[in-house]
């Protein structure tokens, strides 16, 4: 296909979400370039009325209407995967909306080669990691896709003008000038980000959590709650084997209960900038403290060692875009290899937005109490220490003698 005809397609499907950008991107592609607009909207468990966001899609324009349910699959085999590897991203940061980003794109792609269409959209901005995330997955399973990022090309600059732009058309949204700010919800998280919130010294309003209470507010007593794992992955609370999507809202409906999984922070973007976001993950943080406790238990120290210095560059490529990439592949093969032991039960309390690990058990546990013992007898003796001690000290012995002698 000759380049110009690329640069005006005849069919797109839209990366549709019902919210601001998306719903001013439908008429914008319209507009620009008299093509038929898919919208694709992706069923996370944002806890939207779907069926209200598809009749709005046709309201604004869309010829035709695809809402997928991906919640399974987005569990099974994103978040379970992504909580074995622990990745936590600066220290903080659950990616939420990161792990997200991958299965959108592929769904996508599959309804754009079902319908023939010559392009995809969406609505991610210019500044912003989404962009890179979106057309990393595009360039994966087709790269000779037409990508449209209207953000990258229109003549609007900010979300005000945007809603400008809206209002004059008469296209229906929530955004408003006073609470601008962009919010991501799937079943992993929720977060809040721009507008009111671009002050980093500003706390966010009490009133923006929707699914957490404040931790002042949780409950006065503590709760306990016993979390299962068989291989590494979830799969029972209480005793309770239950599905991946019904395990993630019985993990968040706890979490939330007790304010659990809040979190305010600056992050480095993988286009050079920071950004403030403000979080809810009350479910993932859970596990993830259940899951960390499980490995103490059942990881040689030279295997939780490896797989801790791992983490960090786990998390990075699932941030910066590169889930369907070869490094992220290799590392999470082994990464798989270290989860085989990790199976058994870990106990939690939660009590105002706190979490303890008050008890945790494993058919492959490492510790043994015959040895860790401070009582006499067990397997091991004592008296060998001397000798360990010795052949670890001879370095420092020797340089010791080189500078003379240690400081004080």
């Amino acid at each position: 296909m000759a380049q110009e005809e690329r640069e005006k397609p005849g069919k797109v499907v839209l990366a549709y979400s019902g919210g601001l950008d998306t719903s001013v991107i439908i008429t914008w592609l319209k507009e620009r370039y008299d093509c038929q607009v898919i919208a694709y909207c992706a069923d996370l468990g944002q806890g939207e009325d779907l069926e209200e966001v598809s009749r709005k899609a046709f309201r604004t324009g869309a010829s035709k209407v695809y809402v997928r349910d991906l919640r399974e699959e987005f569990v099974r085999d994103f978040l379970f995967p992504m909580l074995q590897s622990g990745a936590i991203y600066e220290d903080g940061y659950l990616l939420g909306t990161s792990i997200a980003r991958p299965l959108i794109a592929k769904a996508q792609m599959e309804i754009a080669r079902l319908e023939g269409a010559d392009a995809v959209a969406h609505g991610a901005t210019g500044k912003g990691n989404d962009q890179v995330r979106f057309e990393m997955a595009y360039a994966y399973f087709d790269p000779r896709i037409l990508v449209i990022a209207p953000w990258r090309d229109w003549d609007m600059s900010s979300r005000s003008e945007l809603i400008q732009y809206a209002k004059t058309r008469e296209i229906p949204v929530q955004a408003t000038l006073e609470k601008p700010y962009s919010i991501d919800q799937n079943l992993f998280h929720t977060s809040y980000e721009g507008g009111i919130l671009e002050d980093p010294w500003i706390a966010p309003p009490r009133d923006i959590f929707k699914r957490t209470r404040d931790p002042v507010e949780a409950p006065d007593l503590p709760s306990e709650i016993t979390v299962s794992f068989e291989r590494g992955t979830p799969i029972a609370i209480d005793g309770d084997l239950l599905s991946p999507v019904d395990l993630m809202e019985r993990a968040n409906t706890v979490g939330g209960e007790h304010g659990i999984g809040r979190i305010d922070l600056v992050e480095s973007r993988f286009v050079g900038m920071k950004s403030r976001g403000v979080y809810e993950t009350p479910g993932g943080t859970l596990l993830h403290a259940a899951h960390r406790a499980l490995e103490t238990l059942t990881l040689d120290r030279e295997v939780l060692q490896l797989k801790g210095s791992l983490v960090p560059r786990f998390a990075t490529l699932i941030y910066n875009g590169f889930w369907y990439s070869p490094e992220r592949e290799a590392l999470w093969e082994l990464i798989k290899k270290t989860q085989e032991r990790v199976t058994g039960d870990v106990r939690l309390q939660l009590y105002k937005g706190n979490i303890r690990v008050m008890g945790r058990r494993s058919p492959y546990s490492l510790y043994r109490k015959d040895l860790a013992t401070f009582e006499g007898g067990g397997l091991y003796n004592q008296a060998d220490a001397t000798g360990f001690i010795r052949i670890q000290a001879l370095r420092l012995k020797l340089y010791s003698d080189q500078v003379g002698g240690g400081e004080f």
